[in-house]
């Protein structure tokens, strides 16, 4: 748990009492931690490559933007920030809500996302945030075949689907040359379960580690890419548009291919995980 940096280096002369595991972090592990002084904080610990200093990068340069945990300390992978209280909108759509309300306001949190940009498209290599030059909606049709042939989609697509989605890439690769050039803050992965709300209101948007510099349609295809309540996806756009949010010409058939960089890369996780499956019902409904 890293008890020892919380509590000598992080949080000195403080004690974690209580350490509660949460939710949402499928890339990586959350810890929320209670001390003996009563606040709580999310320790964030990083799986794979230690992204803190890009989060942390991230959070300093969106405050007084869009509602972001604050960072506390920052350590050899792992991350501390203050425990924001809220419910993941996840978890709010399944229930009882005012979906239009929480579709606008989520709208105009995201076009409020792409108002922070940067001097070229790319992907962050470190805390200065200087994208590396890399245009990300390049080359789609490469990815899949990439994806197809090192990932685990034999066994789950049929030869037949994978010349399909295969087919319906190279169709979409022309479309994206309109987004190219494009250096906004994508959080790039924009969805419910990292949104925490209150009532109707965003007031954390978590879990940064995917984020670049490139077109937001990104994050309006990540938002849109699964059902939502009947007026949620309406309201979004509608927010993301009052906003200051802009959707080009043709902006939903852009934003379906944008998607599918996504969709193929979870073909390469394990059929085990929880989105493969997920990608496979996605693709095939696309084909149809």
């Amino acid at each position: 748990m890293n008890r020892d940096w919380v509590e000598q280096q992080a949080l000195p002369g403080r004690r974690v009492v209580e350490a509660h595991e949460l939710t949402g972090g499928y890339s990586n592990h959350n810890l929320r931690l209670t001390m003996d002084d009563g606040h709580s904080y999310v320790l964030r610990r990083f799986r794979g490559a230690d992204l803190g200093p890009v989060e942390a990068a991230l959070a300093r340069r969106l405050a007084g933007v869009v509602p972001v945990p604050e960072v506390v300390a920052i350590g050899e992978g792992v991350l501390l920030t203050r425990f924001v209280p809220g419910r993941m909108l996840s978890e709010v759509l399944s229930g009882p809500a005012d979906v239009v309300a929480l579709g606008r306001a989520v709208g105009e949190t995201l076009a409020r996302i792409g108002t922070v940009t940067f001097e070229a498209p790319g992907f962050f290599t470190g805390a200065t945030l200087e994208p590396d030059g890399t245009e990300p909606a390049a080359g789609l049709d490469q990815w899949v075949a990439r994806c197809l042939a090192e990932g685990n989609a034999h066994g789950h697509l049929t030869e037949a689907e994978q010349r399909a989605l295969l087919d319906h890439a190279t169709r979409m690769t022309p479309l994206l040359a309109s987004v190219h050039g494009s250096r906004q803050l994508v959080h790039s992965d924009f969805n419910p379960k990292n949104l925490l709300v209150v009532r109707d209101e965003v007031v954390a948007v978590l879990d940064w580690e995917f984020a670049f510099s490139g077109p937001p349609l990104t994050d309006v295809a990540n938002m849109l890419r699964d059902p939502r309540p009947p007026g949620f996806a309406e309201a979004f756009v509608d927010g993301f548009r009052r906003g200051g949010g802009s959707l080009p010409p043709g902006w939903r058939e852009i934003s379906r291919a944008i998607d599918l960089y996504a969709l193929a890369d979870f073909l390469t996780r394990p059929p085990s995980h929880r989105y493969f499956q997920r990608s496979i019902a996605r693709i095939r409904d696309l084909l149809a």
